[in-house]
Formats: C-alpha cells, sequence, structure tokens
C-alpha cells in the first residue's frame, strides 16, 4: 500500500503533508486524535465534520498515523485530465471516482450496513441544515430522495442506487481537495 500512496504524490508533496500532519499532532506521539482533527478549521465548520473526522479511524482505532492519514486524504485528490484515460493494472487508486462514491456513501451509512435509510438520511440532512428546516420538510426531502433513489423497493439507498443518482454528476471535481498545491 505504501507504494501506491506514493506514486499518488511527489516527495515534495510527501513532504509538505508530513509538516501539516506534525504541526496538528499536538501530543507529537507520531499520530493523530478526534481532537487534533477538530482543530482544523475546515472541518470544524464543516456540517459533517465529524462524520469525516471519523472516516480517517480505522474501526475501534482512536488514534490515526501519518499513513493513515495519507490513505483517507488521498481520496480527495484530483483526477487529472492524464490519468482519466489510463489503463491501471491492479489496484484502482483511491481517488478514482468508483473510491470517491465509496467514501461519501460511507458518509450516510451511519449504521455501516451497506444502505442508507430514511432515517440515516434525515439525520445526514439535520447535521447539514441545522434547525434552519423543519422536521416535516426535511422528512419530505428525505422521502422523495428515497423514492427517486430507491429501485428495489426496499425504502433504502443502496450503493448501486447511490452511484445511479449521482451518474451525472461531477463526483470527482467536487469530491477534490488542492491540499498539496
Amino acid at each position: 500500500m505504501g507504494l501506491i500512496l506514493c506514486s499518488l504524490v511527489s516527495h515534495s508533496q510527501i513532504t509538505r503533508l508530513y509538516s501539516r500532519f506534525t504541526s496538528l499532532d499536538k501530543g507529537e506521539n507520531g499520530t493523530l486524535s478526534r481532537e487534533d482533527f477538530q482543530r482544523i478549521p475546515e472541518l470544524a465548520i464543516n456540517p459533517l465534520g465529524d462524520r469525516i473526522i471519523n472516516a480517517f479511524f480505522p474501526e475501534g482505532e482512536d488514534q490515526v498515523n501519518f499513513r493513515g492519514f495519507m490513505r483517507t486524504l488521498a481520496h480527495f485528490r484530483p483526477i487529472e485530465d492524464n490519468e482519466k484515460s489510463k489503463d491501471v493494472n491492479g489496484p484502482e487508486p483511491l481517488n478514482s471516482r468508483s473510491n470517491k462514491l465509496h467514501f461519501a456513501f460511507r458518509l450516510y451509512d451511519l449504521d455501516k450496513d451497506d444502505k442508507i435509510s430514511r432515517d440515516e438520511l434525515l439525520q445526514v440532512l439535520r447535521m447539514m441544515v441545522g434547525v434552519n428546516i423543519s422536521d416535516e420538510q426535511l422528512g419530505s426531502i428525505a422521502d422523495r430522495t428515497i423514492q427517486e433513489a430507491d429501485q428495489d423497493g426496499d425504502s433504502a439507498i443502496s450503493f448501486t442506487e447511490f452511484v445511479k443518482v449521482l451518474e451525472k454528476v461531477d463526483v470527482e471535481q467536487k469530491m477534490s481537495i488542492r491540499f498539496l498545491h
């Protein structure tokens, strides 16, 4: 996996990321805690900040090392034009459209059962809009979203259905952070 990550970024970019990592590492122990991430202003103000922070931590872990930090950030690396046409043999890059969609899907799939239920959709919508919209309005949005996406009639959104809904959305652009330039 180290080789895959190294192929995604240049040596100078890794050096800059490592510098950012160490500046966040307030415990100076080579790992980041959730509290370290909560000090990042962009995450602190993002309504889904806690969900994004959780994505950095493997199941049951409360610290992330530099390799894990890089692995999660790699999902947000923009896909350059010259990469789109490459026929890649081997593992799919973490910043591929498919992996970006999996990452986004996991932000909504709160109970990790590979489906987005109405309740999960409501919870994420509530995180995103706060108290600016009534529960009734949010319920209506959730119902409409599930109605439009649900193809198999199970009243939930599977990953396949999620992908179908987003097929015309430029996910590569919307889920890119030019944090290395």
